[in-house]
């Protein structure tokens, strides 16, 4: 009988061509508005270079009183000047491949075996933009309590389970102290990304919300209007003695900007005919260029290849805010 081959059943002009079925857009982060697609995104993907630079106004001081006017034609008011500042950030060149000994046989069981492919293809990359999302999220919390006095935390957690209790874990209370800490921005605030231990202790105290299409289908649910985002992606660190602690994050829109750019070749099979002594190995590569930036940040350092990994991005070294504040749509909540 002869082996079903990658080659057999996937066209890749046609399946480059169709649209992700689990593509980033599908995301919790993405629906939710936290990352922002945009063309100018796109085309500083596409752009020539690994690094792209994301230069922004800064706003006007409002600090600086105004001019008075008078009636002295012979005195002069000075204008003040208007500066940018600079978001630099990597590109990230990302690939991955399947080999035909094992996945053929999955694809080959299956009715409609293009479609297999693109979901599970689909499924996979989806997951890797979410896990890119995190880390950077992680490098950031990492920068902000080393460099920047912790100004975007709240911590309530301690270590020793003896100490826990309602006033060190989730509460109403703990999320309005994490938000405000945008100041007068913190109306911003529309969406919370949770471990599921966090979010079961918020449906444990009936704080969680249903949100519902018209014809009753469960959309999502949500804390106080804001969409709630479950992840076991963000951390549980647990502490020296017997605790654990978790980070929640508080969004607002647009918290990241997001770009694709177009590989040479984004998808790929190649034979290997004299491997397995001569019977042949086929392999499926994809291939993604993105960029994933938070906004207010530039990244700093080099990585130790073209790409920072995910774990290099969760480093402290790789972060540095160059924005106010209360203008990075982001805020911390460390709880137990």
């Amino acid at each position: 009988m002869a082996a079903t081959q990658l080659s057999d059943i996937i066209d890749v002009t046609v399946f480059q061509d169709l649209d992700p079925v689990n593509s980033p857009e599908k995301t919790d982060f993405f629906q939710a508005g936290l990352a922002v697609r945009t063309d100018l995104f796109d085309t500083l993907a596409n752009a020539d270079g690994k690094i792209a630079e994301l230069p922004f106004w800064k706003d006007l001081n409002a600090d600086d009183e105004p001019n008075y006017s008078t009636d002295d034609t012979g005195s002069s008011a000075t204008p003040k000047k208007v500066t940018q500042g600079e978001q630099i950030t990597r590109k990230a060149f990302l690939n991955q491949g399947w080999s035909a000994t094992d996945l053929a046989v999955e694809l080959a069981m299956g009715t409609d075996a293009i479609q297999h492919v693109r979901n599970r293809v689909g499924t996979y990359w989806m997951r890797q933009w979410q896990r890119r999302l995190v880390a950077s999220v992680l490098g950031v919390q990492a920068d902000n309590a080393a460099n920047d006095g912790g100004d975007m935390t709240h911590d309530i957690a301690v270590e020793d389970t003896t100490a826990q209790g309602p006033g060190t874990r989730w509460s109403e209370q703990a999320f309005i102290d994490a938000a405000y800490t945008m100041g007068d921005m913190v109306d911003g605030v529309t969406a919370i990304a949770v471990h599921s231990m966090v979010a079961k202790q918020i449906t444990e105290q009936n704080g969680a919300e249903d949100v519902r299409d018209s014809e009753g289908n469960l959309l999502y649910r949500s804390y106080k209007g804001r969409r709630i985002i479950v992840d076991d992606g963000l951390p549980v660190v647990a502490g020296t003695t017997s605790g654990y602690k978790y980070l929640s994050v508080l969004f607002g829109p647009g918290a990241f900007a997001y770009g694709e750019g177009s590989p040479t070749v984004p998808v790929e099979i190649d034979r290997a005919p004299e491997l397995g002594d001569g019977g042949g190995v086929e392999t499926l590569w994809t291939r993604n260029t993105w960029i994933l930036h938070p906004f207010g940040f530039q990244q700093t350092g080099t990585p130790a290849g073209v790409s920072f990994t995910n774990t290099e991005l969760t480093d402290e070294t790789v972060w540095d805010r160059v924005v106010e504040r209360k203008n990075v749509p982001m805020a911390f909540l460390w709880t137990n």
